[in-house]
């Protein structure tokens, strides 16, 4: 007799997020890997897209929320805002037991963490005490806009039961980085550190509107550059899921003990 397929244990409630917004085609992805960790998945994300949005916070505009159907909600803010406003207001009651971000549009590696609202918004889950990880699946370095999302859906739940096997400091959020390319192809894991970018890499491309006027697109030529290999980007560019544990508290220390030598200082009496 035929084995009848283990039952699917479930995690618990996990709430989703993105920055490419509600109807990205990269939070169906993650919708797939978090049903297969629970029955209980929450969305709440971007009604617009919020790409390089960072952990901005919406304080001078009203936060509109609207309700696309049960457990799904659309927020007119920044992934931050969609964060706080699922763990602080609509999954009050119970909230997550994990927090997935993504599955975003391109890699989000070395200086992109600063930049992207998918990293913010498994920062802003961790600064709230809820293990995050942020994941993203990276695209143009082998045949142009294809983007793999079957990457991410096939490799994304058990490295999800891995980390959470495994666990780490509250203070720290895992940003998760598949390869450009078929599942297939992926030559295993790394667990990296963040790299730096070569900012050579950078364009600014001008161009004109129906009138005339100038305007400017802000990108990145896709092309790899020569990464350190403990780094984010030097797995992803050689077929690895990069793995990168990063810290919240942006302190350097040894720059504090250094300067600690020459500028502590009191005045008057204490």
């Amino acid at each position: 007799m035929a084995k009848k397929p283990a039952k699917k244990t479930s995690i618990g409630r996990i709430l989703i997020t993105n920055d490419d917004g509600i109807h990205a085609p990269g939070l169906k992805s993650l919708e797939k890997i978090a049903k297969a960790l629970s029955d209980d998945v929450w969305v709440v994300a971007p009604e617009q897209e919020q790409s390089g949005a960072g952990r901005s916070l919406t304080l001078s505009d009203p936060i509109r929320v609207r309700k696309v159907s049960a457990r799904r909600f659309a927020v007119k803010g920044t992934p931050t805002d969609c964060v706080l406003m699922a763990v602080r207001h609509l999954m009050k009651e119970t909230p997550p037991v994990l927090i997935l971000s993504g599955v975003n549009r391109g890699q989000n590696i070395a200086d992109d963490v600063t930049y992207s609202g998918t990293i913010a918004a498994a920062m802003e889950g961790t600064a709230l005490g809820i293990p995050s990880i942020a994941m993203s699946q990276a695209y143009g370095f082998t045949d142009g806009a294809l983007l793999k999302w079957g990457t991410a859906e096939h490799f994304g739940p058990e490295i999800i039961r891995s980390l959470l096997a495994q666990g780490w400091p509250e203070n720290v959020l895992i940003n998760v980085n598949f390869p450009d390319m078929p599942h297939g192809d992926v030559k295993g894991v790394r667990v990296t550190k963040q790299g730096k970018r070569d900012q050579s890499n950078l364009k600014i491309e001008e161009r004109a509107d129906g009138r005339g006027h100038p305007y400017f697109w802000f990108g990145f030529n896709k092309v790899p550059s020569k990464p350190k290999q403990d780094t984010d980007l030097h797995a992803v560019y050689s077929g690895y899921i990069s793995v990168t544990p990063l810290h919240l508290n942006l302190s350097h220390t040894a720059t504090q003990k250094r300067l600690s030598a020459s500028l502590n200082m009191s005045f008057g009496q204490e």
